[in-house]
C-alpha cells in the first residue's frame, strides 16, 4: 500500500513539474533565439513569406491566420518565431484532422532545431506519421520546373503558367507522366474571362497550392489547350528537395490572395525554390509583376540551378507539323477517313504503301481525337470510329511518325517582356518626340524567337508625346491588347481574333486633341504564305466614348486585314488596314492604313519605323516615326 501511495505521489509531482520544466526550456530557447537574432534571418523570412514594407518592418504574403502561431505573426517576425518555439512544446496528438505543431510546421521545426540544437530530452521530437506517409508515397528524387506556353483563349493563362513536377525515385523519362505536380492557382470556377481578369488584378480570388498527377496537367495543356510544354530539370540535392517538400506540406491548406500580375502561380513557386536552396532569393527579383516566362528566365540564368531542358509539343503542334509534310490530296484523305467519309479499308487507303497507309491512319486518329477533346467533333459514333482506326493501324508494321523539331530558341531565351522606347517623327510635317512604355509582353513586330507565332499580348502599353507646343501629353494607353493570328492548315483550323481597349487621342477639325475611350474586338481567319508569313482578315466591332460626340457613346462595325512577314531573320514587316463606322452624328468613320518594320539589333534591342495614315471623324493626317526599343 505504501509503495502504491509513493508511486502516485511521484506521478503527481512529475505532472506538476514537467510543464514548469517545459516552460523554463521554452524561455531558454526564446532567449537564445533573440540573442542570435533568428527573427531577422533570411531563412525565417522565406519560410514565413515575409517581404519588406515600404515604411519599415515586414509583412507576410500569406493571408491565412492558420499559417501563424502569433496573432501578430503576419507583420511581426519576432513574435511569430517566439510563438512557434513555444508551440513545439504542445502535447496535441496527431489524428486524421489535427497535427502537433512540430508536424504542422515541419520545415520551421527543422530549421529552428538546426539553429538552436534542441535537447531531445527536454523537447522530444514528435513522430510525424502523416507527413512521413505522404513523403514516402511520393519518394521525391528530382524536381522540375514546368512551363506550359501561353493559351490565348484563357485570360488567366495567356502569359503562360508554371508548376513544379516531383519525380519519384523509381521513375524514368518513359514514366515521367506518373509523377506528381505542385500547382498554385486561383481557387475559382469563374468562366467569364473579363470578370476573372478584373478580380484577378484586384486580388479577388484565394490562391492555394495543390498536388495532382502530372499526366492530368499534361492532358489539360497539350490536348485541351494546345500548349507546348517545356520541362526544366532542377539540380537540387537531397537536402534541398527535403526542405521543399516540408515547406509544401506546411503550405497545403493555406490561402494566399491571388493577384494576376504579381502574386501569381510563377511568383509563388519561386518562393518554394527560395526555401529549398537558401541564398537564391529569386522572388525578390519581381517587386512589381511576375510574367511566367521571365520567372523561368531567372531560374535558367541562375548558375547551377538547371540541369537539362525537355520539350513536349502539344497535340495540335504535332498534328500541324505532320499535316505540313503531306500533299494536299493526302491531307484531304486523312480528314475524310477521320470524318468517316472514307473507310479505313477503302481502296484509296489499301492502295497506299504500308508506310503511307500507317501514317494516314495515325493522322486520321490523331485528328479525330484532337477535335473530340477540344469539342469540335461530337457524336456517339466517334469512339467506335477511333477504335476502328486503331485496329486497322495495329495490323501494319510499326513506323515512327515524324515529330516536330525542338524550337531552336526556348521561351526563356527570347527577348525580355518589358519594353521602353524612345523616338521621334512628324505628323503632316510637324515634329514630335515620344516615350513609350510597355509592362508586358510581346507584339507582332517584336523579335519572334521564344514566343508564340502570330500572338500579341500587351498590358499597359503607354505612349507619351511632346509636339511643337512643348506640351507632353498622354497620347495612348492601351490597357489590354491581345491578338491571335493563327494560320489554318489542312487539319488544324483555328479562328483568329483580337481584343483591344484603352484610351487614345484623335484629331478634331478645330485642331484640338480630344481623348477617346475605345474598345474593339473581332474575329476571322489567317493563312500562312511564303516562308512563314501570316495574312489575315477579320470582322470587327467597336465602342467609342467622348463628350464631343452625340451621343457620348457610339457602336461601330467594320473590319481589318493585314500581314506579317520576315524579310530576313532580323527584319520583320507588318502591314494593315482597318475601317470602322460608328453610330454617331456627323462624320462617323475611323480608318487607318499602316506599314511598320523592325530590325533586331540584339536580342533586347530593336529599331522600329512606323508609317500610319488615318482618317477619323472627317479629319485626315499621316504620321511617320522611328523608335529605339529596349527590352528589359
Amino acid at each position: 500500500m505504501l509503495r502504491l501511495i509513493g508511486f502516485l505521489l511521484l506521478q503527481t509531482i512529475a505532472l506538476v513539474l514537467i510543464p514548469v520544466h517545459a516552460a523554463d526550456y521554452a524561455d531558454e530557447l526564446v532567449t537564445r533565439a533573440r540573442a542570435l537574432r533568428l527573427d531577422a534571418a533570411p531563412e525565417w523570412h522565406r519560410l514565413l513569406h515575409y517581404k519588406p514594407r515600404t515604411w519599415g518592418g515586414v509583412k507576410s504574403e500569406a493571408d491565412d491566420p492558420a499559417f501563424f502561431n502569433s496573432p501578430r505573426g503576419k507583420t511581426d517576425a519576432a513574435a511569430e518565431l517566439e510563438a512557434t518555439l513555444r508551440s513545439f512544446f504542445s502535447d496535441e496528438a496527431e489524428t486524421d484532422q489535427t497535427q502537433n505543431p512540430q508536424c504542422r510546421f515541419i520545415a520551421r521545426h527543422r530549421w529552428l532545431k538546426s539553429r538552436l540544437d534542441f535537447d531531445p530530452k527536454r523537447l522530444p521530437a514528435r513522430d510525424c506519421a502523416r507527413y512521413r506517409a505522404w513523403r514516402d508515397r511520393l519518394a521525391p528524387s528530382n524536381v522540375a520546373l514546368v512551363f506550359p506556353t501561353g493559351y490565348l483563349n484563357s485570360p488567366g493563362t495567356m502569359y503562360g503558367h508554371t508548376l513544379l513536377r516531383i519525380d519519384g525515385r523509381d521513375q524514368s523519362d518513359r514514366t515521367r507522366l506518373l509523377a506528381y505536380a505542385i500547382n498554385f492557382a486561383a481557387a475559382t470556377d469563374e468562366t467569364n474571362g473579363l470578370t476573372f481578369a478584373v478580380r484577378g488584378l484586384l486580388g479577388g480570388y484565394p490562391g492555394r497550392y495543390s498536388m495532382m498527377p502530372y499526366y492530368v496537367k499534361v492532358a489539360e495543356y497539350t490536348d485541351l489547350e494546345s500548349r507546348d510544354i517545356w520541362e526544366y530539370d532542377l539540380d537540387l540535392n537531397a537536402d534541398e528537395i527535403e526542405r521543399l517538400m516540408e515547406h509544401v506540406w506546411e503550405l497545403g491548406p493555406i490561402r494566399f490572395d491571388y493577384y494576376f500580375l504579381d502574386e501569381n502561380c510563377s511568383y509563388q513557386l519561386l518562393g518554394l525554390l527560395d526555401v529549398a536552396r537558401p541564398g537564391l532569393d529569386l522572388s525578390a527579383k519581381f517587386p512589381l509583376w511576375a510574367i511566367p516566362a521571365d520567372t523561368v528566365r531567372v531560374v535558367t540564368e541562375t548558375p547551377g540551378l538547371v540541369r537539362r531542358v525537355v520539350y513536349r509539343p502539344a497535340r495540335a503542334t504535332t498534328l500541324s507539323y505532320r499535316a505540313k509534310q503531306l500533299t494536299t490530296e493526302r491531307a484531304k484523305l486523312v480528314r475524310a477517313v477521320a470524318d468517316g467519309r472514307v473507310a479505313p479499308t477503302a481502296p484509296a487507303i489499301t492502295a497506299l504503301s504500308d508506310k503511307d497507309r500507317a501514317e494516314t491512319l495515325e493522322l486520321a486518329f490523331d485528328d479525330l481525337d484532337y477535335r473530340r477533346l477540344s469539342g469540335k467533333a461530337k457524336g456517339d459514333r466517334i469512339p467506335a470510329r477511333l477504335r476502328e482506326l486503331l485496329i486497322e493501324r495495329s495490323r501494319l508494321p510499326a513506323a515512327a511518325s515524324p515529330e516536330p523539331p525542338v524550337p531552336t530558341v526556348r521561351p526563356d531565351q527570347g527577348h525580355r517582356s518589358g519594353r521602353v522606347a524612345v523616338g521621334a517623327g512628324s505628323i503632316d510635317g510637324r515634329g514630335f518626340q515620344e516615350l513609350r512604355f510597355r509592362g508586358a509582353y510581346h507584339d507582332l513586330l517584336d523579335p519572334q524567337p521564344g514566343y508564340l507565332k502570330g500572338a500579341q499580348i500587351e498590358f499597359a502599353n503607354t505612349v507619351l508625346r511632346r509636339e511643337n507646343d512643348d506640351r507632353i501629353r498622354l497620347e495612348r494607353l492601351s490597357f489590354v491588347n491581345v491578338t491571335s493570328i493563327a494560320a489554318r492548315d489542312a487539319l488544324v483550323r483555328p479562328l483568329s481574333w483580337r481584343v483591344d481597349f484603352g484610351v487614345e487621342r484623335t484629331r478634331a477639325a478645330d485642331h484640338s486633341r480630344p481623348m477617346l475611350f475605345q474598345a474593339t474586338g473581332g474575329g476571322g481567319f489567317a493563312t500562312e504564305f511564303g516562308d512563314g508569313g501570316l495574312a489575315y482578315v477579320m470582322l470587327e466591332a467597336g465602342l467609342i466614348g467622348s463628350g464631343r460626340f452625340d451621343p457620348g457613346l457610339g457602336l461601330g462595325v467594320g473590319g481589318s486585314a493585314g500581314m506579317v512577314f520576315d524579310v530576313s531573320p532580323r527584319w520583320r514587316v507588318q502591314a494593315w488596314a482597318r475601317s470602322l463606322h460608328y453610330a454617331i452624328e456627323g462624320p462617323n468613320e475611323r480608318q487607318s492604313v499602316g506599314l511598320a518594320q523592325q530590325i533586331t539589333l540584339t536580342k533586347d534591342l530593336g529599331l522600329r519605323v512606323e508609317l500610319d495614315g488615318r482618317r477619323e471623324f472627317g479629319v485626315r493626317w499621316s504620321t511617320v516615326g522611328a523608335y529605339l526599343n529596349w527590352y528589359f
